[in-house]
């Protein structure tokens, strides 16, 4: 059945459908319809922003993208973009999708929560980083009109968004701290983790090795 919302058609074909099903079979509510949300708002701010991507690429890109919180797909050693973005490689690549579409998804998924770069990087790059900016941060979100946003809503609803999703990026990756080293989720950690403090840049070159 053919879904749209605020003007926004969210694709069916096979892939789109697996997709969903996988992110579905995977994540809560939480993370679900936020996920379908950064699809429709990475879609919105294209369209504002004269970006056209490629509907299902963009739409596997904002679906996987928090995959790595989960605890099916997250892994100890590694950043949890890169958990969703390698998951996406795979599932892209079990589809016979070619290697310079699934390499912009892995770039999508890996360089979403990378401030700027995002937005000098192909579409499908840079609106899965536009919708994660509007839904979690409230990026561009007074750009957008209120008809349009209570649409999304009503379609995916966020009750209590702003403490959950915080909740759920410290649950993430709260077993791998390292892993923040030089992302903002290191504030993540220090405001849910009692007594965490982030690895400090400076402290890391002053202590390194090096004689001076």
């Amino acid at each position: 059945m053919i879904q749209t919302i605020a003007g926004v058609k969210i694709p069916d074909s096979p892939l789109a459908t697996e997709a969903t099903d996988l992110v579905r079979a995977a994540t809560d509510d939480l993370l679900f319809h936020h996920s379908r949300r950064v699809f429709v708002f990475g879609t919105l701010q294209g369209r504002r922003l004269g970006l056209t991507a490629d509907p299902e690429l963009l739409y596997v890109g904002a679906m996987f993208h928090d995959l790595g919180l989960t605890a099916r797909y997250r892994r100890d050693d590694q950043r949890f973009e890169l958990d969703g973005a390698d998951e996406a490689r795979r599932f892209l690549r079990s589809h016979g999708i070619g290697e310079p579409e699934t390499r912009l998804v892995w770039e999508a998924i890996a360089l979403h929560t990378t401030p700027e770069v995002p937005h000098r990087l192909e579409p499908e790059v840079a609106l899965v980083s536009a919708g994660v900016e509007t839904d979690v941060l409230g990026i561009g979100y007074r750009e957008l009109s209120p008809a349009d946003i209570a649409a999304v809503v009503a379609a995916h609803p966020r009750p209590h968004f702003k403490r959950a999703i915080v909740d759920a990026f410290a649950d993430g990756f709260r077993h791998r701290p390292d892993t923040t080293f030089g992302t903002v989720n290191g504030d993540v950690l220090e405001h849910r983790v009692p007594g965490y403090r982030h690895i400090d840049f400076v402290r890391v070159i002053e202590e390194s090795d090096w004689p001076e």
